[in-house]
């Protein structure tokens, strides 16, 4: 199985997808922004713009999701925002024709809580001011898109914890959470720490 977490940015897609892999036993995180990075770093700066339209990251994405599905027996969980419909039917639909079982998700919040969870990482992490306000400028296209039939399951988050969130995406996938939730502070930690190793 392939749970796909998709979201705008601020969504909470990166904190929901490593809780659920500490909550569930073997799973494993494929982040596709890595790839996206790596394709980015073998063109001319000039050249570079948003990765997802390189047709190699699509196929590439493809090929390697398809793949780590098949030989790894527990979920491989995918958090990555994708809001064109043409990419989305073509990754997506492509792991479906090839046969992955890929449950997605969307992760549904309003502008006013994007801006300010993005608020929040911008001045946290001054080096990454600039992709910060690239992903600003996002959140109307990346909200009207996902609000979408074609983007379901939607999973509501302004009012949910990232531990309500990843419970219901369990509980609607009928997976079984093999540890409990962390008490407030150590959460607190463990987001840090994945937030600091997840600045591009």
């Amino acid at each position: 199985m392939l749970i796909w977490i998709n979201g705008a940015f601020g969504a909470g897609k990166t904190h929901t997808a490593f809780e659920l892999k500490r909550r569930l036993d073997g799973s494993h995180v494929a982040d596709p922004e890595v790839a996206g990075f790596a394709f980015h770093r073998m063109i001319p700066p000039a050249e570079r713009g948003d990765f997802q339209d390189l047709p190699q990251w699509r196929s590439s994405v493809v090929e390697t999701l398809a793949h780590a599905d098949a030989s790894h027996p527990n979920p491989v969980l995918v958090p990555m925002t994708i809001v064109r419909d043409d990419y989305f039917d073509e990754i997506i639909g492509g792991l479906r024709d090839r046969g992955v079982d890929v449950r997605h998700y969307a992760l549904i919040a309003s502008p006013e809580t994007l801006r300010k969870r993005l608020s929040t990482r911008i001045a946290f992490v001054a080096s990454g001011l600039h992709r910060e306000t690239w992903a600003m400028e996002q959140i109307p296209r990346c909200v009207a898109a996902l609000a979408t039939r074609r983007y379901a399951t939607h999973v509501a988050t302004d009012d949910r914890t990232t531990d309500e969130v990843v419970e219901w995406i369990a509980r609607d996938a009928g997976l079984t959470l093999t540890r409990p939730r962390l008490p407030a502070w150590r959460y607190q930690l463990r987001r840090f720490r994945v937030g600091i190793q997840h600045i591009r």
